[in-house]
Formats: C-alpha cells, sequence, structure tokens
C-alpha cells in the first residue's frame, strides 16, 4: 500500500516501519505524506488502540531528513516543506491514542524529531540521539527547538543543539528523551506493546482527554489548568465513568465502550 513505510495492523497495534533501509530511513516529502495517511487512519479507525513507529534494520530509526532533496530549496520551498512536516508531526503529538517510538540505531536529525512527536520513546541499547542540522549551516525544521526543550530543559537542549553532539540511548534516559532502554530491539519492542496493551485496558475517552490536556500545557492559546477543570468535568457525562466508577464499587474489571 506504501511505497516507503510498512503498515500492519495486529491484534489492534498498528505497527508502521520506516521502509527506507538503504538510505538508514531518512525521511523524504514522499515519506512523511505516507505517514500523514497512516496517522489519518489511527484517528478513523476504532480497532486500532495504538501505535508502534520504528525503523527497517538495526542500523537506523531515522537518520535524518533526506537532504539531497532540498539541498537547493528556495526560502518559500523551505517554508512550506517545515510547515508541513509540523503538521504531520502535530498530529501524531496529538493523536488520542498511544504513539511510541521504537528507537534504534540512529535516529538523528528529522528522525529524532519524528520520535520525540511521539508520546514515548522506547529505545534499545545501540540508539543514537542528535539534531546535527547545523552542521549543514541550517536549523531544525520539524519541531526539535521546541519539543526538545520541553523533554530535557533549556540549557542542556541549546547544549545539544548548538553542538551537534549524539548522545547514547542511556543518556538520552537520563535526560528523560527516552522513557526506557533495553538491550535489544525484540525487548524494546515488547515493552512497546506491554505498555499499549496496559494503556488499552484503561477508559480510551480518558488517555485522549488526558493527551489533551497535557498538550494544552504547552499551548500558547490555552490554559492546561482550565482545560483539565473542564475535560474532568466532561468525563463525568460518559459511559465509560459510569462503567468505571460502578465497576470499582462491584470489585470488577471495567469494561469500557469509549462512549
Amino acid at each position: 500500500m506504501y511505497k516507503n513505510l510498512i503498515a500492519e495492523n495486529k491484534e489492534g497495534i498498528l505497527y508502521i516501519t520506516i521502509n527506507r533501509e538503504d538510505k538508514l530511513n531518512a525521511l523524504n516529502i514522499e515519506l512523511l505524506q505516507e505517514l500523514k495517511q497512516v496517522v489519518a487512519t489511527i484517528y478513523s479507525d476504532a480497532s486500532i488502540k495504538g501505535a508502534i513507529l520504528t525503523g527497517k534494520g538495526a542500523k537506523a530509526f531515522a537518520a535524518g531528513a533526506d537532504i539531497a532533496e532540498f539541498a537547493k530549496f528556495s526560502e518559500s520551498e523551505g517554508v512550506a516543506l517545515s510547515a508541513s512536516g509540523h503538521d504531520i508531526f502535530n498530529s501524531i503529538e496529538r493523536c488520542p491514542k498511544p504513539f511510541i517510538a521504537l528507537v534504534n540505531g540512529f535516529c538523528l536529525g528529522g528522525g529524532c524529531e519524528l520520535a520525540m512527536a511521539c508520546h514515548m520513546r522506547i529505545a534499545s541499547e545501540n540508539a543514537k540521539f542528535g539534531q546535527p542540522e547545523v552542521n549543514l549551516g541550517i536549523i531544525p525544521g520539524y519541531g526539535a527547538t521546541q519539543r526538545l526543550v520541553q523533554l530535557i530543559g533549556k540549557a542542556k537542549a541549546i547544549e545539544l543543539l548548538l553542538t551537534a553532539d549524539m548522545i547514547s540511548a542511556n543518556e538520552a534516559k537520563d535526560l528523560g528523551l527516552a522513557n526506557h532502554v533495553l538491550p535489544t530491539i525484540e525487548d524494546a519492542m515488547k515493552k512497546c506493546e506491554e505498555i499499549i496493551n496496559k494503556i488499552a485496558s484503561k477508559g480510551p475517552i480518558a488517555v485522549a482527554k488526558i493527551i489533551e490536556c497535557v498538550d494544552a500545557h504547552f499551548s500558547k492559546t490555552e490554559n492546561g489548568f482550565e482545560k483539565e477543570i473542564k475535560m474532568f468535568g466532561w468525563c463525568m457525562t460518559t459511559e465509560d465513568f459510569k462503567e468505571g466508577t460502578t465497576a470499582f464499587v462491584e470489585k470488577r474489571k471495567a469494561i469500557f465502550t469509549g462512549k
């Protein structure tokens, strides 16, 4: 179905694999448009309970953007490219279902920005994170100057952005960039699946609204506290809330319907 991606729904988990192994899974324009379509499917397909995004092979999650595509772009073309990437990555960040990056090998530039747009990052020990754009005389264009600061703080983010240093998986975990580090890709995949399946047992409306409220914390147009107050009250109108509280009182497992 896709030229640059493999997307498979297995028991409600959508496994998305960047399929450009010979290019270290570099992000080209066509791939990003395919990713946009896949993300839209996650929103609309009720059978999908979450997504795991990774790169083909052991060498790279995604080693950056495909530089050859935009090396001779004009200013207006550069703005359009960045805006399109922001739109796609924002849709991942705002996805109402858990979206996890399984990071293996190089996770650099646009690849690191893609991983940061996901709700969580689970890494294998061979993962390397970095934003090397300054080496090309340009800045990150898909959100790194904002999301890296959110995740690890201003001072360390500035250091990594300005030096283009790569960091290990364990250092990324220590900084808060990676949630978990596992010995192998297979172990990391099991951890991703474990987390998504655990979240799938919770109330889906509550899950979606938590993501929405957390995003509001970083919004310049919303007050996150006010958003939480409104969503807390609104959740009380749902069938899921009635089921959850009833199940608690009856000491049984809740059966949520997302209504």
